[in-house]
């Protein structure tokens, strides 16, 4: 555990380029204050941050970032998902409430308690969900009026076997899935997606995962904002369900970067 993590990280690219490499779940950093108010013993904690984890991320980003003709900006969460989800709705909207994983998760994976019963997560919201929200809102605006556009590359992974919490966990589940928003993936940035990860044995559309993030000033509203979630089957790059990294995490991260310079004019 540590006493003062950093929250957030915004890793510049070039002036021109409108890519945002975004990863929020790549961390297993819990500080002590928050801590505090988890039931699990520390033996089940490490546990769950193995599933709940997404490993490896950020270096697959990060490579992908070296990689890459132009090089994309990214933004990296510094905390774990058990800290507050970034990705979640804020409010009722949540689907994920129903197994308790909103923006601040009650429950784990396999759905048991995380936290105790009538947790207040405002507190959290408050010091951590929006201040993340303010800076990669920040982070597209900058791209917007730098480059005229945005485009956010959500990069995750997920688990070969499905975990109780997932709500959609009974479709197919590929080498890779793209997960999309009717309104923010154009059928260009989802065609050039699918040629860079042809070679991972085909990609999947919004199976088991869907949606990509965006962040909720544009959500629905302004189609200078591009967005695909990549969602990176754990066996293809790392030993589950925690484990270290493998030879396909090179293969993942030279796919992103091409995926990244298929978006530049």
């Amino acid at each position: 555990m540590h006493q003062s993590p950093e929250p957030f990280r915004l890793l510049p690219g070039a002036a021109t380029s409108p890519v945002i490499l975004h990863v929020p779940h790549s961390s297993r950093v819990i500080p002590e204050s928050v801590r505090g108010g988890i039931v699990l013993d520390d033996e089940a904690l490490e546990q769950e941050l193995d599933h709940i984890t997404d490993s490896h991320t950020a270096d697959i980003a990060a490579a992908a970032a070296a990689g890459s003709a132009v090089t994309p900006w990214q933004f990296v969460n510094g905390l774990s998902r058990l800290v507050i989800d970034p990705e979640r709705f804020p409010d009722e909207r949540e689907e994920m409430l129903a197994v308790g994983m909103g923006a601040v998760y009650t429950h784990t994976t396999h759905r048991e308690r995380l936290r105790p019963d009538g947790f207040d997560g405002r507190p959290l919201i408050d010091r951590c969900f929006h201040p993340y929200a303010d800076a990669m809102t920040r982070a597209v605006e900058d791209r917007l009026e730098a480059a005229g556009r945005a485009v956010i590359i959500d990069v995750h992974s997920y688990p070969t076997q499905p975990l109780p919490y997932e709500l959609h966990g009974g479709g197919l589940r590929p080498p890779v899935c793209l997960g999309t928003d009717p309104f923010h993936t154009p059928a260009g940035l989802l065609a050039v997606a699918g040629k860079a990860f042809a070679d991972f044995d085909g990609t999947g559309l919004d199976s088991p995962f869907a949606g990509t993030y965006v962040p909720l000033k544009y959500y629905g509203k302004d189609e200078r904002v591009g967005a695909l979630m990549v969602e990176i089957r754990r066996d293809t790059y790392m030993s589950e369900p925690g484990g270290p990294a493998g030879p396909g995490l090179v293969a993942l991260a030279e796919a992103l970067a091409e995926l990244v310079d298929g978006l530049l004019p």
